[in-house]
C-alpha cells in the first residue's frame, strides 16, 4: 500500500513526497484509515515505527476538511519535552501546505512566547502535563472545542508519575469526542487508564516491547569497569567520524563520559533532567546538525530524540529493566534504516544481558577481538553486601563531617557578631 491510496488530501500527500515517504510503515497503514473514520484508537507500537504520523496526518486532515474557527481543535499530551517538539516539528513538516496551525508548550522555559503563540490561535496544541495544566488555570487554554485528543507514550508517562494530571487533563475534556492512546506496553495499570479515555477503542499492537527492529545488529563486548572508558575509545577509534548516541544510567555519570570524550578531543556532550531546557534544545540541535559526535544521553532525557539515519546506538551502561534496551536502540534503525546497538557489559551486568536476551528471545552478537575482554569475576552476594555497607559508611561519615563543618562555622560566625 502507498500513501496515494489511503485517501490522504493532497496538500499532506505533497509533504510526505518532500520527505520521500511513499509507504507507509505497520502502524501507519493500521491506524490512519481507522482515525480518518473517527474512532478510537488503543495502539501499542514501540519508537521508531513512524507512531507520530499515524496520528498526526489525519488530525491534520481533519482541521483542514472541516475548517471554521481558529480554536484548539486537536490536544496531544506526551511526557517529556523533547518528544512534544519532536512531534509540533512533525506536523509543521505534514501540513507545511495546508493553513493549519500548531504550537508547542512545556515547562522549564519562560511561559511568555508560549501564550503569544496561543493568543494568536493555534488549532493542534502538543503539551507535556505540567504546563498544560498551568496555563488551563491562568484561563489561556480552553478544551471545550476539542475533537481530538491523544495521549502518546502512555507507559512512561505512568513512570514519571504523571497519573494525577493526566486524571485532571481527562476531566476538562469534552465527552463528545475522538482519543487516541498510545503505549509501548500495555500493563493493567496503562489498560485500566485507557478504559477511562476510550470508548469502544479498534486496538491496533505493532512491534510490541520485546521485539527489536530486524534492521539493528546487535553486538556485547565483555569487558571490565575499570576499562570501560579505554573500551569506549577504541570503538569510537573503529567507526570512525560516525556520529553516536550514547546511554548513560546516571546524569552523573553521563557529565563524566562526556568530559572524558572531551578530553580525548571527541566532541561530545551530555543531556539530561539537570540541564536547562535551552541548553538541551541548543545540543540536540547540534547533534542534528552533526556538529556534535557523541550524545550521551539518560533515558528519560533521550524520549523524544528522533535522529534520521543515525546509526549507532552504544550502552555504556546496560540497562537493569529489559524493556528499556529495546526503547534505547529504537533510536536508530528508524523507519527501515539499517542500524548498529553496541553494549559495553561488566560483570555485574552480565545478568542484565541475560534478561534482555529472554525478553527479545535473540541471542546478542559477542565481540571477543578487543584488547579489553573481561577479566574479573561478578562480585557474590556477600561481597556485595560488604560493599554496600562500606558506601553507607562512608556516605554517614561524610555527612557527620559536613555537619560539623556547619556546626564550627555556625559557632565561629557568632563569636564574630559577639
Amino acid at each position: 500500500m502507498k500513501f496515494e491510496n489511503m485517501n490522504i488530501i493532497e496538500p499532506v500527500l505533497k509533504a510526505l513526497k518532500d520527505k520521500n515517504y511513499t509507504e507507509p510503515t505497520s502502524i501507519q497503514s493500521k491506524a490512519i484509515p481507522i482515525i480518518l473514520n473517527g474512532k478510537d484508537v488503543l495502539g501499542s507500537a514501540q519508537t521508531g515505527t513512524g507512531k507520530t504520523a499515524a496520528f498526526a496526518i489525519p488530525i491534520i486532515q481533519h482541521i483542514y476538511n472541516t475548517g471554521g474557527k481558529v480554536k484548539i481543535k486537536a490536544l496531544i499530551v506526551t511526557p517529556t519535552r523533547e518528544l512534544a517538539i519532536q512531534i509540533d516539528d512533525n506536523i509543521r513538516e505534514y501540513g507545511k501546505y495546508t493553513r493549519v496551525k500548531h504550537t508547542v508548550i512545556f515547562g522549564g522555559v519562560k511561559q511568555g512566547k508560549q501564550v503569544d503563540k496561543l493568543n494568536s490561535g493555534v488549532h493542534i496544541l502538543t503539551a507535556t502535563p505540567g504546563r498544560l495544566l498551568d496555563l488551563i488555570n491562568q484561563g489561556f487554554i480552553k478544551l471545550n472545542e476539542l475533537d481530538i485528543f491523544v495521549l502518546d507514550e502512555a507507559d512512561r508517562m505512568l513512570d514519571m508519575g504523571f497519573i494525577h494530571d493526566i486524571r485532571k487533563i481527562i476531566k476538562l475534556l469534552p465527552y463528545k469526542r475522538q482519543s487516541l492512546f498510545f503505549s509501548a506496553t500495555m500493563p493493567r495499570n496503562i489498560v485500566e487508564l485507557s478504559s477511562k479515555i476510550l470508548k469502544n477503542p479498534v486496538k491496533i499492537e505493532v512491534n510490541p516491547v520485546s521485539s527489536t527492529a530486524e534492521t539493528i545488529q546487535q553486538y556485547v563486548y565483555f569487558t571490565n569497569k575499570s576499562t570501560k572508558k579505554d573500551l569506549l575509545l577504541h570503538i569510537l577509534q573503529n567507526i570512525e567520524n560516525e556520529q553516536v548516541l550514547l546511554f548513560s544510567r546516571t546524569k552523573h555519570g553521563a557529565d563524566k563520559i562526556a568530559r572524558n570524550l572531551k578530553k580525548h578531543k571527541i566532541n561530545s556532550a551530555a543531556i539530561h533532567g539537570d540541564k536547562a531546557q535551552n541548553n538541551r534544545q541548543k545540543v540536540l540541535k547540534q547533534f542534528k546538525a552533526g556538529e556534535i559526535r557523541v550524545l550521551v544521553a539518560t533515558d528519560i532525557a533521550a524520549r523524544g530524540i528522533d535522529i534520521q539515519k543515525l546509526k549507532y546506538v552504544i550502552n555504556y551502561d546496560i540497562p537493569n529493566v529489559a524493556e528499556d534496551y529495546v526503547h534505547r536502540i529504537g533510536r536508530s534503525g528508524r523507519a527501515g534504516e539499517a542500524g548498529n546497538s553496541i553494549s559495553l557489559c561488566e560483570p555485574e551486568e552480565n545478568i542484565y544481558i541475560r534478561d534482555i536476551e529472554k525478553l527479545i528471545k535473540l541471542k546478542i552478537n559477542v565481540v571477543n577481538n578487543h584488547p579489553f575482554l573481561q577479566t574479573d569475576k561478578p562480585m557474590t552476594q556477600a561481597e556485595k553486601k560488604e560493599v554496600e555497607k562500606e558506601k553507607q559508611r562512608r556516605k554517614q561519615e561524610f555527612f557527620a563531617n559536613r555537619k560539623k563543618k556547619q556546626g564550627n562555622s555556625q559557632t565561629q560566625n557568632n563569636r564574630r557578631r559577639r
